[in-house]
């Protein structure tokens, strides 16, 4: 389906109304926030998404941040194949994001639902385990 196939009538439906996104591009954010990399996996704001967490670090700074404020930057990994990605191997673009839901699966896996909030970029890196950037 391409959007020349979409009927001129055709309602769309937003994700965010317009106040909605008032709203979050007013909002207050830390000066700092933990990086999750993702593999495969790009969040924009405003969209609200399930990420399945496998890496130890990842879920530490899941659990570390769901006990804080719940605000993680998200940004996606250069290359899904490093299980250890460091600095030079992400994206220095990425959403902050809000921790909404922490899910412990059946087969233990640990999921998380966020909401992207706003786009932010790497500046400046002050810790690396986990990666924390100031906004």
């Amino acid at each position: 389906m391409s959007l020349n196939d979409i009927e001129a009538e055709s309602e769309l439906i937003p994700l965010l109304t317009t106040e909605d996104e008032e709203a979050l591009s007013k909002e207050d954010l830390p000066d700092s926030v933990p990086i999750l990399p993702l593999k495969n996996t790009v969040l924009f704001p405003g969209v609200v998404i399930p990420i399945t967490a496998g890496r130890d670090k990842s879920i530490q700074l899941i659990k570390d941040a769901n006990k804080g404020n719940k605000v993680i930057g998200v940004v996606g990994q250069k290359d899904q194949n490093i299980q250890d990605p460091g600095v030079s191997d992400i994206y220095t673009v990425g959403t902050v994001a809000q921790i909404l839901r922490v899910l412990k699966m059946p087969d233990g896996n640990t999921t998380i639902i966020l909401q992207g909030q706003k786009r932010f970029e790497v500046n400046e890196i002050i810790t690396s385990i986990p990666i924390y950037v100031p906004q």
